[in-house]
């Protein structure tokens, strides 16, 4: 046994039950078990992103398109939105999306996001009015669009995590606080 290892067994003896809980902290973090992170404080018209690294935290001020009549209009026409503030769509299933720019105005960055709040991806920057598909490139539930440059800005990517109310309690990898 290494010296690292040794130092964590001081006092226990090694055992079934040692390798049994090693086994078991492999297999959640293999699965993407929920991470177990302290809950935040959330608001129906607010986005709290964690990073990926769990070092920060940011938000911003967000509309909510629920309706399949405002997820089809979303962001259009608008010229100009807060550098604070973003569209959250939000979807009754967890599938793969595609969107557009068509008649929308201002770039954006767009956040695919899983059922527990997980970031998928990021498509940084969509070009104002391009009608080319925008694919999440895995399921997604909920669609977070900001402006166009504050994914980077802020350090949101891949593995960041959203923590909103619309986001199932035992399902949210950082829930909100009750």
């Amino acid at each position: 046994m290494g010296k690292r290892a040794a130092v964590l067994n001081m006092g226990r003896r090694p055992g079934v039950s040692g390798f049994l809980g090693a086994a078991l902290c492999a297999l959640l973090l293999a699965v993407g078990a929920p991470v177990l992170a302290a809950p935040v404080s959330c608001a129906m018209d607010a986005a709290v992103l964690t990073g990926a690294t769990k070092a920060a935290v940011t938000r911003f001020r967000i509309e909510l398109a629920t309706t399949a009549q405002q997820r089809a209009r979303g962001l259009m026409y608008r010229e100009t939105l807060p550098q604070d503030a973003g569209m959250l769509f939000v979807y009754p299933d967890e599938a793969p999306r595609a969107f557009w720019m068509r008649n929308t105005l201002i770039p954006l960055d767009m956040l695919f996001i899983d059922a527990a709040g997980q970031i998928v991806s990021v498509h940084e920057n969509a070009i104002p009015g391009d009608d080319t598909p925008i694919a999440s490139g895995g399921k997604a539930r909920f669609v977070l669009e900001l402006n166009g440059g504050q994914a980077r800005a802020h350090q949101i990517a891949a593995g960041s995590i959203l923590s909103h109310p619309l986001i199932e309690s035992g399902k949210a990898r950082i829930p909100c606080a009750p």
